[in-house]
Protein backbone atom coordinates (compact mmCIF):
# COMPACT_ATOMS: atom_id res chain seq x y z
CA UNK A 1 0.00 0.00 0.00
CA UNK A 2 1.23 3.37 -0.94
CA UNK A 3 2.13 5.41 1.92
CA UNK A 4 0.17 9.01 1.97
CA UNK A 5 2.34 12.15 2.32
CA UNK A 6 1.07 12.91 5.27
CA UNK A 7 2.05 9.95 6.79
CA UNK A 8 5.02 9.46 4.84
CA UNK A 9 6.86 12.77 6.57
CA UNK A 10 6.56 11.96 9.91
CA UNK A 11 7.71 8.90 9.52
CA UNK A 12 10.89 10.18 7.68
CA UNK A 13 11.27 12.79 10.69
CA UNK A 14 10.98 10.16 13.07
CA UNK A 15 13.66 8.02 11.33
CA UNK A 16 16.24 10.72 10.78
CA UNK A 17 19.23 11.06 12.69
CA UNK A 18 20.50 14.08 14.38
CA UNK A 19 23.02 14.47 12.32
CA UNK A 20 20.56 14.52 9.05
CA UNK A 21 18.20 16.78 10.63
CA UNK A 22 20.76 19.82 11.95
CA UNK A 23 21.94 19.28 8.13
CA UNK A 24 18.81 19.55 6.95
CA UNK A 25 17.73 22.68 8.98
CA UNK A 26 20.59 24.23 7.75
CA UNK A 27 19.71 23.86 4.29
CA UNK A 28 16.65 25.62 4.74
CA UNK A 29 17.71 28.35 6.48
CA UNK A 30 20.32 28.90 3.00
CA UNK A 31 17.37 28.56 0.99
CA UNK A 32 15.21 30.68 3.03
CA UNK A 33 17.94 33.71 3.20
CA UNK A 34 18.48 32.96 -0.54
CA UNK A 35 15.01 33.25 -1.48
CA UNK A 36 15.02 36.30 1.20
CA UNK A 37 17.81 38.50 -0.73
CA UNK A 38 15.77 37.59 -4.08
CA UNK A 39 12.66 39.19 -2.99
CA UNK A 40 14.88 42.62 -1.51
CA UNK A 41 13.87 45.71 -2.99
CA UNK A 42 15.74 46.79 -6.52
CA UNK A 43 17.47 50.15 -4.90
CA UNK A 44 17.79 48.37 -1.36
CA UNK A 45 21.20 50.13 0.41
CA UNK A 46 24.45 48.27 -0.65
CA UNK A 47 26.79 46.68 1.92
CA UNK A 48 29.46 43.97 2.12
CA UNK A 49 29.12 40.09 1.05
CA UNK A 50 28.12 37.61 3.65
CA UNK A 51 28.11 33.69 4.36
CA UNK A 52 25.28 32.15 4.29
CA UNK A 53 23.03 32.69 7.65
CA UNK A 54 25.89 34.20 9.40
CA UNK A 55 25.85 37.01 7.20
CA UNK A 56 28.90 39.56 8.10
CA UNK A 57 29.58 38.00 12.00
CA UNK A 58 32.85 36.80 11.01
CA UNK A 59 33.93 40.43 8.92
CA UNK A 60 33.31 42.07 12.47
CA UNK A 61 35.51 43.43 14.61
CA UNK A 62 33.26 42.49 17.95
CA UNK A 63 36.41 44.30 20.20
CA UNK A 64 35.81 47.34 18.59
CA UNK A 65 33.17 47.24 15.97
CA UNK A 66 33.02 50.90 15.40
CA UNK A 67 36.00 50.60 13.09
CA UNK A 68 34.61 47.89 11.48
CA UNK A 69 31.74 49.56 10.37
CA UNK A 70 33.58 53.28 9.84
CA UNK A 71 35.71 50.83 6.82
CA UNK A 72 32.52 49.88 5.49
CA UNK A 73 31.09 53.20 5.13
CA UNK A 74 34.49 54.26 3.35
CA UNK A 75 33.77 51.52 0.95
CA UNK A 76 29.68 51.98 0.58
CA UNK A 77 28.74 55.01 1.62
CA UNK A 78 27.12 56.93 4.55
CA UNK A 79 24.18 54.46 4.27
CA UNK A 80 24.97 50.75 3.80
CA UNK A 81 23.71 47.21 5.05
CA UNK A 82 25.21 43.97 7.07
CA UNK A 83 23.57 41.21 8.53
CA UNK A 84 23.93 38.79 11.10
CA UNK A 85 21.46 35.79 10.50
CA UNK A 86 18.24 36.82 9.79
CA UNK A 87 18.99 40.73 10.88
CA UNK A 88 19.53 43.18 8.50
CA UNK A 89 21.35 46.26 9.89
CA UNK A 90 21.16 49.47 8.28
CA UNK A 91 23.88 51.91 9.19
CA UNK A 92 23.59 55.04 8.75
CA UNK A 93 26.39 57.66 9.63
CA UNK A 94 27.01 61.46 9.06
CA UNK A 95 25.38 63.94 10.61
CA UNK A 96 22.70 65.00 7.65
CA UNK A 97 21.32 61.47 7.64
CA UNK A 98 21.55 61.27 11.18
CA UNK A 99 19.69 64.04 11.23
CA UNK A 100 17.21 62.64 8.58
CA UNK A 101 16.80 60.03 10.27
CA UNK A 102 16.29 60.88 14.33
CA UNK A 103 14.89 64.04 13.48
CA UNK A 104 13.16 64.38 10.44
CA UNK A 105 11.46 60.56 10.31
CA UNK A 106 11.83 60.54 14.20
CA UNK A 107 7.86 58.64 13.92
CA UNK A 108 9.10 56.58 10.76
CA UNK A 109 12.24 54.74 13.05
CA UNK A 110 10.36 55.29 16.58
CA UNK A 111 10.31 51.81 17.41
CA UNK A 112 12.85 49.74 18.32
CA UNK A 113 13.81 45.96 17.25
CA UNK A 114 13.14 42.65 18.56
CA UNK A 115 16.79 41.40 18.90
CA UNK A 116 16.74 37.62 20.27
CA UNK A 117 19.25 38.10 22.81
CA UNK A 118 17.32 41.22 24.21
CA UNK A 119 13.82 39.40 23.32
CA UNK A 120 14.62 36.64 25.60
CA UNK A 121 15.50 39.03 28.73
CA UNK A 122 13.40 41.91 28.44
CA UNK A 123 10.88 41.03 26.27
CA UNK A 124 8.90 43.93 25.15
CA UNK A 125 8.64 45.29 28.71
CA UNK A 126 10.13 48.71 30.06
CA UNK A 127 10.35 51.98 28.22
CA UNK A 128 14.02 51.71 26.58
CA UNK A 129 12.67 48.76 23.98
CA UNK A 130 8.73 48.72 23.98
CA UNK A 131 6.93 50.43 21.62
CA UNK A 132 3.76 51.28 20.46
CA UNK A 133 1.17 52.08 23.36
CA UNK A 134 3.17 50.66 25.87
CA UNK A 135 6.15 52.89 25.32
CA UNK A 136 3.51 55.56 24.95
CA UNK A 137 2.28 54.90 28.58
CA UNK A 138 5.67 53.77 30.31
CA UNK A 139 7.81 56.88 29.40
CA UNK A 140 4.94 59.35 29.96
CA UNK A 141 4.51 58.14 33.58
CA UNK A 142 8.22 57.61 33.82
CA UNK A 143 8.76 61.35 32.82
CA UNK A 144 6.25 62.59 35.18
CA UNK A 145 7.24 61.06 38.26
CA UNK A 146 11.05 61.82 37.59
CA UNK A 147 9.59 65.54 37.58
CA UNK A 148 7.62 65.30 40.72
CA UNK A 149 10.76 63.67 42.84
CA UNK A 150 12.45 66.57 41.31
CA UNK A 151 13.90 66.07 37.69
CA UNK A 152 15.04 69.83 36.79
CA UNK A 153 14.87 71.16 40.18
CA UNK A 154 17.20 72.20 43.15
CA UNK A 155 16.06 69.60 45.46
CA UNK A 156 17.60 67.08 43.05
CA UNK A 157 20.22 69.94 42.67
CA UNK A 158 20.88 69.58 46.28
CA UNK A 159 21.12 65.61 46.25
CA UNK A 160 23.62 65.34 43.99
CA UNK A 161 25.54 68.18 45.76
CA UNK A 162 25.34 65.96 48.97
CA UNK A 163 25.88 63.02 47.38
CA UNK A 164 29.17 64.46 45.92
CA UNK A 165 30.20 65.04 49.36
CA UNK A 166 30.07 61.45 49.94
CA UNK A 167 32.05 60.61 47.31
CA UNK A 168 35.33 63.45 48.13
CA UNK A 169 35.16 61.63 51.51
CA UNK A 170 35.70 58.40 50.03
CA UNK A 171 38.42 59.52 47.22
CA UNK A 172 40.06 60.85 50.74
CA UNK A 173 40.28 57.70 52.34
CA UNK A 174 42.70 56.67 49.62
CA UNK A 175 45.03 59.47 51.01
CA UNK A 176 46.70 59.68 47.54
CA UNK A 177 47.63 56.50 46.95
CA UNK A 178 47.12 54.90 43.94
CA UNK A 179 43.22 53.29 43.24
CA UNK A 180 40.35 52.25 41.14
CA UNK A 181 37.83 54.70 40.83
CA UNK A 182 35.26 52.60 39.28
CA UNK A 183 33.06 51.26 41.59
CA UNK A 184 32.34 54.74 43.75
CA UNK A 185 31.91 56.62 40.86
CA UNK A 186 29.38 54.36 40.17
CA UNK A 187 28.01 53.87 43.31
CA UNK A 188 27.86 57.97 43.60
CA UNK A 189 25.94 58.18 39.84
CA UNK A 190 23.66 55.26 40.52
CA UNK A 191 22.80 56.61 44.53
CA UNK A 192 21.19 59.95 42.33
CA UNK A 193 18.66 57.54 40.54
CA UNK A 194 18.00 55.11 43.03
CA UNK A 195 17.04 57.79 45.96
CA UNK A 196 14.44 58.58 43.03
CA UNK A 197 13.68 55.31 42.53
CA UNK A 198 13.77 53.15 45.32
CA UNK A 199 14.15 56.16 47.78
CA UNK A 200 17.29 55.71 49.20
CA UNK A 201 20.82 55.50 48.46
CA UNK A 202 23.25 52.90 49.11
CA UNK A 203 27.04 53.30 51.13
CA UNK A 204 29.88 52.91 49.66
CA UNK A 205 30.80 49.96 51.61
CA UNK A 206 27.87 48.45 51.18
CA UNK A 207 28.81 44.98 49.61
CA UNK A 208 25.34 43.80 48.26
CA UNK A 209 24.82 46.78 46.69
CA UNK A 210 28.75 46.51 44.77
CA UNK A 211 27.50 42.96 43.58
CA UNK A 212 24.81 44.74 41.87
CA UNK A 213 27.21 47.16 40.43
CA UNK A 214 29.25 44.35 39.35
CA UNK A 215 26.25 42.41 37.41
CA UNK A 216 25.35 45.72 35.77
CA UNK A 217 29.08 45.77 34.70
CA UNK A 218 29.42 42.25 33.72
CA UNK A 219 25.80 42.56 31.20
CA UNK A 220 28.00 45.31 29.75
CA UNK A 221 30.66 43.37 29.09
CA UNK A 222 29.37 39.82 28.59
CA UNK A 223 26.64 41.31 26.13
CA UNK A 224 29.49 41.57 23.20
CA UNK A 225 30.78 38.02 23.69
CA UNK A 226 30.53 35.82 20.15
CA UNK A 227 28.35 33.33 22.07
CA UNK A 228 25.45 36.51 22.91
CA UNK A 229 26.15 37.39 18.76
CA UNK A 230 25.45 33.73 17.91
CA UNK A 231 22.12 33.56 20.45
CA UNK A 232 21.04 36.24 17.93
CA UNK A 233 21.48 33.86 14.83
CA UNK A 234 20.34 30.20 16.57
CA UNK A 235 18.55 31.62 19.36
CA UNK A 236 16.19 28.10 19.24
CA UNK A 237 19.68 26.49 19.76
CA UNK A 238 22.08 28.30 22.18
CA UNK A 239 19.41 28.74 24.64
CA UNK A 240 20.01 25.23 25.59
CA UNK A 241 23.76 25.12 25.11
CA UNK A 242 26.05 27.02 27.97
CA UNK A 243 28.37 29.78 26.96
CA UNK A 244 28.50 33.32 27.84
CA UNK A 245 24.94 34.09 26.95
CA UNK A 246 24.06 31.89 30.04
CA UNK A 247 25.75 33.75 32.70
CA UNK A 248 24.07 37.08 30.60
CA UNK A 249 21.38 35.55 31.34
CA UNK A 250 21.71 34.92 35.12
CA UNK A 251 23.16 38.63 36.09
CA UNK A 252 19.97 39.70 34.60
CA UNK A 253 18.22 37.45 37.18
CA UNK A 254 20.21 39.00 39.49
CA UNK A 255 19.18 42.76 38.92
CA UNK A 256 15.37 41.23 38.47
CA UNK A 257 15.32 39.35 41.70
CA UNK A 258 16.63 42.13 43.56
CA UNK A 259 14.06 44.47 41.95
CA UNK A 260 11.16 42.36 43.01
CA UNK A 261 12.42 42.11 46.61
CA UNK A 262 12.38 46.06 46.46
CA UNK A 263 8.67 46.15 45.20
CA UNK A 264 7.99 43.80 47.82
CA UNK A 265 9.19 45.41 50.11
CA UNK A 266 7.45 49.15 48.76
CA UNK A 267 3.84 46.74 49.11
CA UNK A 268 4.47 46.38 52.65
CA UNK A 269 5.28 50.20 53.46
CA UNK A 270 2.80 51.63 51.06
CA UNK A 271 1.33 54.81 52.22
CA UNK A 272 -1.38 55.45 50.52
CA UNK A 273 -1.53 58.87 50.87
CA UNK A 274 2.25 60.09 50.12
CA UNK A 275 4.19 58.26 47.26
CA UNK A 276 7.89 58.80 48.79
CA UNK A 277 9.40 57.33 45.44
CA UNK A 278 8.98 56.10 41.44
CA UNK A 279 8.45 52.57 42.88
CA UNK A 280 5.43 53.77 45.31
CA UNK A 281 4.11 56.21 42.52
CA UNK A 282 4.07 53.13 40.18
CA UNK A 283 2.02 50.74 42.74
CA UNK A 284 -0.36 53.17 43.23
CA UNK A 285 -1.03 53.57 39.41
CA UNK A 286 -1.82 49.92 39.70
CA UNK A 287 -4.44 50.24 42.06
CA UNK A 288 -6.38 51.95 39.32
CA UNK A 289 -8.94 49.92 37.18
CA UNK A 290 -8.04 50.79 33.51
CA UNK A 291 -8.02 47.50 31.53
CA UNK A 292 -6.33 49.15 28.84
CA UNK A 293 -3.23 49.76 30.91
CA UNK A 294 -0.32 48.65 30.63
CA UNK A 295 0.76 48.83 34.12
CA UNK A 296 1.41 45.78 35.24
CA UNK A 297 4.08 44.63 38.22
CA UNK A 298 6.22 42.79 35.04
CA UNK A 299 6.52 46.37 33.27
CA UNK A 300 7.13 48.34 37.08
CA UNK A 301 10.29 45.95 37.33
CA UNK A 302 11.40 46.58 34.04
CA UNK A 303 10.87 50.10 34.12
CA UNK A 304 12.72 50.53 37.31
CA UNK A 305 15.46 48.58 35.71
CA UNK A 306 15.52 50.86 32.87
CA UNK A 307 16.40 54.02 35.31
CA UNK A 308 18.72 52.14 37.12
CA UNK A 309 21.09 51.36 34.37
CA UNK A 310 20.49 54.19 32.35
CA UNK A 311 21.14 56.41 35.23
CA UNK A 312 24.33 54.79 36.19
CA UNK A 313 26.20 53.40 33.18
CA UNK A 314 26.47 56.51 30.82
CA UNK A 315 26.98 59.58 33.38
CA UNK A 316 29.70 56.93 35.44
CA UNK A 317 31.63 55.47 32.32
CA UNK A 318 31.55 59.62 31.42
CA UNK A 319 33.14 60.39 34.59
CA UNK A 320 35.59 57.96 34.75
CA UNK A 321 37.16 59.01 31.26
CA UNK A 322 36.59 62.64 32.59
CA UNK A 323 39.54 61.79 35.11
CA UNK A 324 41.18 59.86 32.89
CA UNK A 325 41.44 62.66 30.30
CA UNK A 326 42.76 65.33 33.43
CA UNK A 327 46.05 62.63 34.77
CA UNK A 328 46.60 62.47 30.46
CA UNK A 329 46.15 66.03 30.11
CA UNK A 330 47.47 67.98 33.49
CA UNK A 331 47.73 71.18 31.53
CA UNK A 332 43.73 71.25 30.74
CA UNK A 333 43.36 69.98 34.52
CA UNK A 334 45.55 72.79 36.03
CA UNK A 335 43.16 75.51 33.79
CA UNK A 336 39.98 73.84 35.30
CA UNK A 337 41.30 74.27 38.68
CA UNK A 338 42.13 78.11 38.26
CA UNK A 339 38.41 78.71 36.83
CA UNK A 340 37.19 76.91 39.92
CA UNK A 341 39.24 78.62 42.51
CA UNK A 342 37.97 81.52 40.94
CA UNK A 343 34.57 81.46 40.19
CA UNK A 344 33.65 79.45 43.75
CA UNK A 345 36.48 79.34 45.76
CA UNK A 346 37.43 76.64 48.33
CA UNK A 347 34.56 77.77 50.81
CA UNK A 348 31.96 76.26 49.16
CA UNK A 349 30.56 73.33 46.90
CA UNK A 350 29.92 74.63 43.38
CA UNK A 351 26.53 75.13 41.71
CA UNK A 352 24.71 74.89 38.63
CA UNK A 353 24.36 78.57 38.84
CA UNK A 354 28.11 78.54 38.56
CA UNK A 355 28.07 76.74 35.05
CA UNK A 356 27.23 80.03 33.27
CA UNK A 357 30.38 81.50 34.51
CA UNK A 358 32.71 78.47 33.57
CA UNK A 359 33.10 78.44 30.07
CA UNK A 360 36.52 76.06 30.05
CA UNK A 361 35.02 73.79 32.57
CA UNK A 362 31.96 73.17 30.61
CA UNK A 363 33.93 73.28 27.04
CA UNK A 364 36.17 70.30 28.88
CA UNK A 365 33.24 68.67 30.05
CA UNK A 366 31.96 68.66 26.59
CA UNK A 367 35.30 67.24 24.90
CA UNK A 368 35.30 64.17 27.20
CA UNK A 369 32.02 63.43 25.86
CA UNK A 370 32.95 63.81 22.17
CA UNK A 371 36.32 62.24 22.82
CA UNK A 372 34.97 59.39 24.79
CA UNK A 373 31.85 58.80 22.20
CA UNK A 374 30.02 56.24 24.70
CA UNK A 375 27.22 54.99 22.77
CA UNK A 376 29.03 55.14 19.27
CA UNK A 377 26.30 53.40 17.68
CA UNK A 378 23.24 54.44 19.98
CA UNK A 379 20.28 52.49 20.67
CA UNK A 380 18.95 50.72 17.55
CA UNK A 381 15.47 51.30 16.09
CA UNK A 382 13.44 49.99 13.35
CA UNK A 383 11.69 51.54 10.43
CA UNK A 384 7.57 51.11 11.10
CA UNK A 385 6.63 51.63 7.43
CA UNK A 386 8.08 51.57 4.33
CA UNK A 387 10.17 54.45 3.59
CA UNK A 388 13.28 55.94 1.62
CA UNK A 389 17.06 57.00 3.35
CA UNK A 390 19.23 59.08 1.00
CA UNK A 391 17.54 57.38 -2.17
CA UNK A 392 17.59 53.64 -0.78
CA UNK A 393 14.70 51.70 0.24
CA UNK A 394 14.21 50.72 3.92
CA UNK A 395 11.05 48.53 4.79
CA UNK A 396 9.09 48.06 7.36
CA UNK A 397 10.45 45.98 10.04
CA UNK A 398 8.93 42.09 10.30
CA UNK A 399 8.79 41.93 14.17
CA UNK A 400 9.89 39.10 16.01
CA UNK A 401 7.89 36.08 17.76
CA UNK A 402 9.69 34.60 20.34
CA UNK A 403 12.31 32.92 18.24
CA UNK A 404 10.07 32.09 15.11
CA UNK A 405 11.17 34.78 12.61
CA UNK A 406 9.75 35.73 9.30
CA UNK A 407 12.36 35.75 6.52
CA UNK A 408 11.73 39.43 5.68
CA UNK A 409 13.90 41.67 5.96
CA UNK A 410 14.58 43.09 9.55
CA UNK A 411 16.20 46.53 9.90
CA UNK A 412 18.02 48.41 12.85
CA UNK A 413 19.23 52.07 12.22
CA UNK A 414 22.85 52.99 14.09
CA UNK A 415 23.88 56.45 13.84
CA UNK A 416 28.15 56.02 14.20
CA UNK A 417 30.94 58.50 13.64
CA UNK A 418 29.40 61.42 15.03
CA UNK A 419 32.64 63.02 16.98
CA UNK A 420 31.80 66.61 17.04
CA UNK A 421 28.41 68.03 19.28
CA UNK A 422 25.61 70.05 17.80
CA UNK A 423 22.29 70.94 18.78
CA UNK A 424 19.33 70.15 17.17
CA UNK A 425 15.68 71.65 17.57
CA UNK A 426 14.08 69.54 19.42
CA UNK A 427 10.08 69.57 18.76
CA UNK A 428 7.46 67.65 20.51
CA UNK A 429 10.55 66.05 22.57
CA UNK A 430 7.94 63.56 24.53
CA UNK A 431 7.38 62.28 20.77
CA UNK A 432 10.69 61.30 20.87
CA UNK A 433 12.90 59.21 22.08
CA UNK A 434 15.30 61.54 23.96
CA UNK A 435 16.87 60.27 27.03
CA UNK A 436 14.43 61.02 29.80
CA UNK A 437 17.12 61.73 32.10
CA UNK A 438 19.07 64.19 30.10
CA UNK A 439 19.00 67.09 32.24
CA UNK A 440 19.57 64.88 35.35
CA UNK A 441 22.74 63.81 33.30
CA UNK A 442 24.17 67.43 32.36
CA UNK A 443 23.79 68.22 36.18
CA UNK A 444 25.39 65.45 37.66
CA UNK A 445 28.52 65.82 34.90
CA UNK A 446 29.16 69.30 36.16
CA UNK A 447 28.55 68.70 39.97
CA UNK A 448 30.29 65.92 40.04
CA UNK A 449 33.43 67.08 38.09
CA UNK A 450 33.40 70.23 39.24
CA UNK A 451 33.84 68.86 43.08
CA UNK A 452 36.41 66.49 42.58
CA UNK A 453 38.61 68.67 40.46
CA UNK A 454 37.71 71.61 43.51
CA UNK A 455 39.41 69.14 45.99
CA UNK A 456 41.80 66.85 43.87
CA UNK A 457 44.62 66.36 41.19
CA UNK A 458 44.06 63.37 39.22
CA UNK A 459 47.52 62.35 38.02
CA UNK A 460 48.80 58.53 36.86
CA UNK A 461 50.79 56.87 39.76
CA UNK A 462 54.98 57.00 40.06
CA UNK A 463 56.19 54.82 37.00
CA UNK A 464 52.25 53.99 35.52
CA UNK A 465 51.88 55.07 31.78
CA UNK A 466 48.10 55.22 31.26
CA UNK A 467 46.31 54.24 28.19
CA UNK A 468 43.32 55.33 26.33
CA UNK A 469 42.51 52.54 25.25
CA UNK A 470 38.67 51.32 25.47
CA UNK A 471 37.40 48.57 26.96
CA UNK A 472 35.34 45.93 25.27
CA UNK A 473 31.43 46.35 26.47
CA UNK A 474 28.87 47.65 24.79
CA UNK A 475 29.20 51.17 26.23
CA UNK A 476 32.70 52.67 25.43
CA UNK A 477 34.36 52.78 28.51
CA UNK A 478 37.42 53.38 29.42
CA UNK A 479 39.92 50.14 30.67
CA UNK A 480 40.34 49.58 33.95
CA UNK A 481 43.00 51.53 35.45
CA UNK A 482 44.57 52.85 38.28
CA UNK A 483 44.70 56.75 39.46
CA UNK A 484 46.18 58.72 42.51
CA UNK A 485 43.89 61.73 43.54
CA UNK A 486 45.59 64.13 45.16
CA UNK A 487 44.30 66.82 47.57
CA UNK A 488 44.74 70.28 46.93
CA UNK A 489 46.31 72.48 49.54
CA UNK A 490 44.94 76.18 49.11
Amino acid sequence: MRLSLENFLPSLWERASLQTLFFLSVILLILAQYLQRRRRHHNYPPGPPGLPIFGNFFQMDLKNPNITLQKFAKKYGNVFCTHVGNLTFLVVTGLPLIKEVLVNQDQVFIDRPQVPVHFHIIKSFGIVMSNGQTWKQQRRFALMTLRNFGLGKKTLEDRIREEARYLTEAIKEEEGQPFDPHFQINNAVSNIICSITFGHRFEYHDSHFRELLKSLDDILKLETRWECQVFNIFPWAMKYLPGSHQKLFQEWKKLESFIESVIKQHKEDLNPEESLDFIDAYLKELSKDNIHSSFDEKNLVFCTLDLFFAGTETTSTTLRWALLYMAFYPEIQGKIQAEIDRVVGQLRQPTMADKENMPYTNAAIHEVQRMGDILPFNVPRVATVDTTVAGYHVPKVIELCDYVVEYRTTVSVVGIGVQYLVQFTWKNRDRKRICLGEQLARAELFLFFTCLLQKFTFQAPLNTKLSLDPEVRVTTAPASYQICAIPRVM
